[in-house]
Order: structure tokens, then C-alpha cells, then sequence
């Protein structure tokens, strides 16, 4: 090969490895905007926005978990150094404990966004609600959730009325109310109503906090019951 030659493939190469670090650097700046995007999109909420504009948007994360589009909003490390200081979730949930409704990641959600109370069946008791209202009138939530879901341990005991141990049977006797025992459709039916039946119980006595009350009729707070299958991974809003 001659002198020339050489000099030109020396020149193409050189060429050849500058585009590719262009193209790594676009790839790596377009992956950062990415990454800023995905970290403040809840936060854009703050300020001005309606507790339904937030409700659309919460149940957005649970669209994009349904369809497997997940971006693992707000789960990085460094949302965790954001939020350190102090929170402002956006939403408040009252959910049940069963280990299979992990909320976070059924919403899309991650550090800093939701404010979660867990007990076993999803009810109202009065330290449940007073967490509840700290989130509400204190941290600021707009929404405020009832989250119940298909095949609730909690309430297939309370629907099969056995002697329990210990104080599981304060968790039972808390849905009782929800039971209708006129209602003569099938088993799993029947199960499935009881189930949306308690969400609605809880969701009353959540509006029966003047606290919580106030927000509602300030227009500052929306307190709504949703039902999430363990089957699609769907939640869907309880009227």
C-alpha cells in the first residue's frame, strides 16, 4: 500500500470514530432529557391542578403498567435525593395489605408520589383516617383512594363468619357491613360485590371525617373507591 492510500484510510477511520462518538454523545444527551422528563412528570402537576387532572393522571400509570409500558416513573436514585428533605405526594391511598397489590408499581409511581396507608380488607379505622388526613390537609394530596381488589383474604373471612385468632376479628367485623346477605347471586359474584361493597363502606367513612369533608366541599380533594383485578393488573373506579 502506498504512502497516499495509507493517508486516506487514516483519514477515514479518523472520520468513522468521530461520527460514532457524535452519535453516542446525541444518544446519551437524548437519554438524560429522557430521564429528566420521566423524573419531574408528576411533579408538573403541583400548584394549579385539580384533583381530577391529578386522578387522570394516576390512573395514566396504571394504563402504561396494563399495557407493559412501564417507565419506572420516579423510581432512580436520584428522585430519592430529591425528596429527602420533605414530600408533597399528589395522591393519598387507603389500600389493602395483601402483598400481590404492590401500589407503587401498579400506578407507574415511585419515590415521593403516593402517600400510602395499608391494612388488611382496606378499612377506615380511626388511625387509618387520621393518617389519611395528614396527607390530605397537611401534605397537600388532592386524591384521596380507596384501593380494594379481586380476591380479598379479609373479605372472604368476613363473608365465611368463622371464629378467628387473635384481633384478625376486628378487621372482619369492620367489613360486616358490606355483607348483603339478601343478595342471591353466585358465589364468586357474590364475592366479587362484597368486595366493591367494602370499598364503598370505607369511602363513606372517610367522607364522614369533617376534616376530609371540608376539603371535598372546598373543591381542594376527591375521595374516590377503585378496584384493582389480579388477574389484568386493571384498576377501574368504583361509583
Amino acid at each position: 500500500m502506498n504512502m497516499i492510500a495509507r493517508r486516506k484510510l487514516l483519514k477515514l477511520g479518523v472520520v468513522a470514530l468521530g461520527t460514532g462518538v457524535a452519535t453516542k454523545a446525541r444518544a446519551l444527551e437524548t437519554s438524560s432529557a429522557s430521564e429528566k422528563e420521566t423524573i419531574i412528570a408528576f411533579e408538573t402537576l403541583n400548584g394549579d391542578s385539580t384533583p381530577d387532572r391529578v386522578l387522570e393522571a394516576l390512573m395514566a400509570g396504571n394504563k402504561r403498567f396494563v399495557t407493559n409500558k412501564s417507565e419506572a416513573r420516579n423510581q432512580e436514585y436520584l428522585r430519592l435525593q430529591e425528596v429527602v428533605e420533605g414530600q408533597k405526594p399528589l395522591v393519598s391511598i387507603l389500600g389493602c395489605a395483601d402483598s400481590r397489590v404492590p401500589i407503587e408499581i401498579i400506578f407507574d409511581r415511585g419515590f415521593g408520589d403516593l402517600f400510602v396507608v395499608r391494612d388488611a380488607g382496606n378499612i377506615a379505622t380511626p388511625e387509618e383516617i387520621g393518617s389519611l388526613e395528614y396527607g390530605t390537609a397537611i401534605l397537600g394530596s388532592k386524591v384521596l383512594m380507596v384501593l380494594g381488589h379481586e380476591k380479598c383474604g379479609a373479605v372472604k373471612a368476613a363473608l365465611e363468619g368463622k371464629p378467628l385468632p387473635g384481633q384478625i376479628g376486628s378487621i372482619v367485623a369492620a367489613i360486616q357491613p358490606a355483607i348483603d346477605r339478601n343478595d342471591k347471586n353466585d358465589s364468586e359474584k357474590f364475592y366479587t360485590k362484597t368486595i366493591k361493597r367494602n370499598i364503598r363502606l370505607q369511602v363513606e367513612k372517610l367522607n364522614s371525617s369533617p376534616l376530609l369533608h371540608d376539603l371535598v366541599e372546598q373543591g381542594k380533594l376527591k375521595i374516590v373507591g377503585a378496584y384493582y383485578n389480579l388477574t389484568n393488573g386493571e384498576v377501574s373506579l368504583v361509583d
